[in-house]
């Protein structure tokens, strides 16, 4: 009965029954959904390693992090982007927000994710020199000591040798180099280049020692505590509490120093500080200064000494830079509460 039914309609409806021919063959879903599992299909080709690369990179700069911080919802941020979004906020006086989801993000709020990096590092990475591809945590111990196309110097650059190139290169010129066989009249442009060199080294370590021989000498742990001017449009500057040394009160100034207007778009920062005399005084004092990392700070600074003549009309010395090595280390101060620092002052005989 089924069957002479379904003739019987074919017979009056010969068009319906080409449809559902039709129907059976194929799928009812919409053309776009069928495109879009389709694409779904071909992402899988993709390697984990790349889409992981997208899924662990910092929210900032978008390379994976070596030293990996997350805010309370667990955005990624690399040590540097971290603490260049809190140098920005500290010196625009706002609070630093994560970039993905605006929440607030502080020293105390953020923490390690050590999970992404150890996933991190081991994921592959790319030699800069032969493009090979290695792990991250070996990558670094490759290009220095492995990597066959390396830059090397050649062992007589001491002498005036220039030659640079890859390592596999090297000992093929070392053994043509014709500076071994250069008179001793010819080398000693660049032996004296060397000697200048280490003689300044020297003469800093010898200033210091001979300082350190001084009748009166003094240091300080303190803390420089960020402040804001009363100005229309405030600026972020350093101060430490009230010290003794030498039967007088003192304290350290310092300020960011930068190019442009806006301190905030400026990624080449610096600091620079200056001694204040608090007390008044009879006579000149002429003191020499310097600033050394603190014992419970991180502060990365090379030795620099200043001098200055302390009198009634010159209270203030001039700014000086804060030797900090470069301006990632600038950046990791400002990013801090308060920068942790030793003061060594050397007063001169009358």
């Amino acid at each position: 009965m089924a069957e002479s039914a379904e003739s019987a309609l074919s017979v009056i409806y010969p068009e319906n029954a080409n449809e559902n021919k039709e129907n059976e063959k194929c799928s009812f879903e919409p053309e776009k959904k069928r495109q879009k599992t389709e694409a779904h299909s071909s992402a899988i080709d993709f390697k984990l390693e790349e889409r992981l690369s997208g899924i662990l990179c910092c929210a900032v700069c978008l390379d994976l992090p070596q030293t990996c911080y997350q805010c309370c919802n667990g955005h990624l941020m690399c040590c540097g982007c971290f603490n260049h979004l809190l140098a920005d906020a500290r010196l625009k006086d706002e609070t630093a927000t994560c970039p993905n989801c605006r929440c607030e993000i502080s020293k105390n709020s953020c923490t390690r994710n050590l999970a992404v990096e150890k996933a991190v590092s081991e994921l592959p990475s790319q030699c800069e020199f032969c493009a090979l591809q290695l792990p991250r945590n070996s990558i670094e111990h490759h290009e220095r000591e492995l990597c066959s196309e390396r830059p090397s110097k050649c062992k007589f650059s001491r002498i005036g040798c220039p030659w640079h190139g890859p390592y596999h290169e090297l000992s093929r010129h070392e053994g043509s180099c014709v500076h071994p066989q250069k008179s001793g009249l010819e080398i000693m442009e660049s032996l004296n280049k060397i000697d200048d060199i280490q003689e300044a080294e020297h003469r800093l370590y010898k200033d210091i020692f001979n300082l350190l021989s001084f009748e009166k000498v003094t240091f300080n742990d303190l803390q420089l505590k960020p402040y804001r001017t009363d100005d229309f449009i405030t600026k972020l500057f350093y101060e430490t509490s009230r010290f003794s040394a030498f039967n007088h009160q003192w304290v350290i100034r310092a300020k960011v120093i930068h190019d442009q207007k806006d301190p905030a778009h400026s990624s080449e920062r610096s600091l620079s500080y200056q001694l204040v005399l608090k007390s008044k005084i009879n006579q000149p004092i002429t003191l020499h200064y310097m600033v050394l990392k603190g014992p419970y700070g991180e502060m990365k600074v090379k030795p620099a000494i200043y001098k200055h003549e302390f009198s009634s009309d010159s209270v203030e010395a001039t700014h000086q830079d804060l030797p900090v090595i470069d301006a990632i280390e600038c950046n990791k101060l400002l990013a801090a509460k308060t920068i942790n620092m030793r003061l060594l002052m050397f007063q001169l005989p009358s």
